[in-house]
């Protein structure tokens, strides 16, 4: 399967063929550490709703998410999540170092200024 852009249809195939967790023995497991998607987009919901940014948190899921899924993580995360947040996860990569290297679409995305002080008190 080919997968140029992620949709409805082959989002899921694309993530179990990059999941890579050794610990994973059944399908369930799998579908928990999928669910750190919808725990990380309901963070970032809560922060740009009030504000209140748990930084830490936030770091777990991203850290745990690229340990599985490795670079899929970044098509994922941004095909998950709402275009709202995509400046908070942008700066959230820049921080971990899992922003691409390479020109991409991504490069238009503002950084989000809150994070990046938070993120630089760490």
């Amino acid at each position: 399967m080919k997968f140029d852009e992620l949709n409805e249809e082959n989002y899921l195939f694309f993530a179990i063929q990059n999941y890579d967790n050794p610990q994973a023995v059944t399908k369930e497991d799998f579908y928990d550490d999928l669910k750190r998607f919808k725990y990380l987009k309901r963070l970032l919901k809560t922060y740009v709703k009030t504000g209140v940014l748990k930084t830490h948190l936030i770091l777990n899921h991203m850290i745990v998410i690229y340990n599985v899924f490795g670079e899929a993580a970044t098509p994922l995360l941004f095909y998950k999540t709402s275009r709202d947040y995509w400046s908070v996860i942008k700066s959230f990569m820049i921080y971990l170092n899992r922003y691409p290297e390479i020109k991409t679409d991504l490069d238009s995305i503002e950084l989000d200024q809150n994070c990046i002080k938070e993120l630089k008190k760490l």
